[in-house]
């Protein structure tokens, strides 16, 4: 292949193109077979990337994704993943923890603390053979843990929408617990991110107890004023664009601030969000002016810039399948068990239980963001990168599956709380087809 020579944004906007073009081409496939879209947009990420275009053809590869030009996707990458935690955010409407909440609450720890205790205990044996030079095991066994817990609470709730079951009493139930485990996840993350950003303890502790007073003032200082300022400034015809403007000169604040703590950006952005007050209308229009730009143009961006880093012939040998097939169990075993035995635990039925348990075990985008956080420190190597990259896409794919095999009555009505007769934009009915 001759060399090219192209400018700095020619190459970005052929990127762009790449990107879109594969990844939608995937998703007909993947629509087609049931699956979201999550599935097709890191297939096709993993495809651009060293495992099959630079396999394949690794010419194309060197012209199209150079090394200098990477710096430029990932920033843009990161950009688009702090709007999307922000929208994570802005629909995790915080009157969902108010139904079920005893028996949710129960589930969503279940289903953190058995796949967070197993990812722990493997780590003892990965650490010396996979763990990076450096790392600190307690890092490492953190991570892992963390790794393990995480659910993708956009994707169950298109896949609760897609099987007719927000109305359902285990839908309810399951995206209850979705939100109560991204809360949960994203401030064990926090902790987790602030003890590997820092080599003593005595920083650790000043990182963690600077991003318990940032979450006090986000609470119970700027969400107040926010609520007030709320009724003023939402016309009849939506957000003008000076209210627009605002929110997201506090949305990067707010992730510039958290990033600056050592908390990591994201926190801020999907902090931000979930205080910003539902009932002025401004959640909902903020939604909609940013959803489809961010899932349509940046998400792909950072599934291509997570598949260029994805190697999958870094396991080359049958030892290193089996270890990737021992982490899809651990994985499996702690939040579909931990999520299905709490459940039953709690008086539903096994059935019930199972489709909870498959819902939670749900990774996708979430699992993705997180291991790219573990790669930037250096926590986990590219070899255990690619494997965990592995896991969270066989957890992903099996979930439509599993609830068909399932065969449960999707249409079981949900027991409802007083004054819910308009869902908010927290219970994600509203979610576009192509939301991650």
């Amino acid at each position: 292949m001759p060399h090219l020579e192209f400018s700095a944004l020619t190459l970005l906007l052929a990127q762009i193109a790449a990107v879109m073009l594969v990844s939608r081409a995937i998703g007909v496939v993947a629509r087609w077979v049931g699956q979201p879209l999550v599935i097709a947009e890191v297939i096709a990420g993993i495809t651009l990337g060293p495992s099959l275009l630079g396999w394949v053809w690794p010419e194309a590869m060197t012209v199209l994704f150079p090394e200098s030009s990477l710096t430029v996707l990932r920033m843009l990458s990161q950009i688009g993943l702090v709007l999307f935690m922000f929208l994570v955010g802005l629909k995790l409407d915080l009157k969902l923890f108010k139904v079920r909440t005893g028996e949710s609450v129960f589930i969503s720890h279940a289903s953190i603390i058995v796949p967070f205790a197993l990812g722990a205990g493997a780590s003892w044996w990965l650490y010396a053979v996979y763990a990076s030079p450096g790392v600190p095991f307690i890092s490492f066994l953190l991570f892992l843990g963390i790794s393990m817990s995480v659910t993708a609470f956009p994707v169950l709730a298109r896949i609760l929408e897609e099987h007719h079951l927000l109305e359902s009493r285990v839908g309810a139930i399951a995206i209850v617990c979705a939100a109560v485990d991204d809360v949960t996840a994203w401030c064990l993350l926090a902790l987790v991110v602030a003890v590997a950003s820092n080599q003593s303890i005595a920083s650790a502790f000043w990182t963690t107890v600077l991003a318990l007073i940032f979450i006090l003032v986000m609470v119970f200082l700027v969400r107040p004023l926010l609520r007030i300022l709320g009724g003023r400034v939402v016309g009849r015809g939506g957000l003008i664009p000076s209210v627009v403007a605002f929110s997201l000169l506090l949305l990067f604040a707010s992730s510039a601030l958290t990033e600056l703590i050592g908390i990591h950006a994201l926190f801020g952005a999907f902090l931000f969000g979930a205080i910003l007050p539902k009932e002025a209308k401004i959640a909902e229009s903020l939604v909609e002016k940013l959803e489809t730009v961010t899932v349509v143009l940046f998400l792909p961006l950072f599934f291509a810039y997570s598949g260029l880093r994805t190697q999958i012939g870094l396991i080359s040998q049958a030892g290193e399948w089996l270890v990737t097939g021992a982490l899809i169990l651990i994985a499996t075993l702690g939040k579909f068990g931990g999520s299905a035995v709490a459940a039953r635990l709690t008086g539903l039925s096994w059935s019930e239980a199972s489709v909870i348990g498959i819902l939670m075990n749900t990774r996708g985008l979430m699992e993705l963001i997180v291991l790219n956080i573990g790669l930037d420190l250096g926590i986990i190597s590219p070899t255990v990168f690619t494997m965990l990259v592995i896991m969270a896409l066989v957890t992903t794919i099996a979930t439509t599956p599993a609830l068909l095999w399932i065969h449960l009555d999707w249409h079981e009505p949900m027991v409802k709380p007083p004054c819910t007769t308009t869902p908010p934009v927290g219970n994600l009915p509203d979610i576009p087809e192509e939301e991650p």
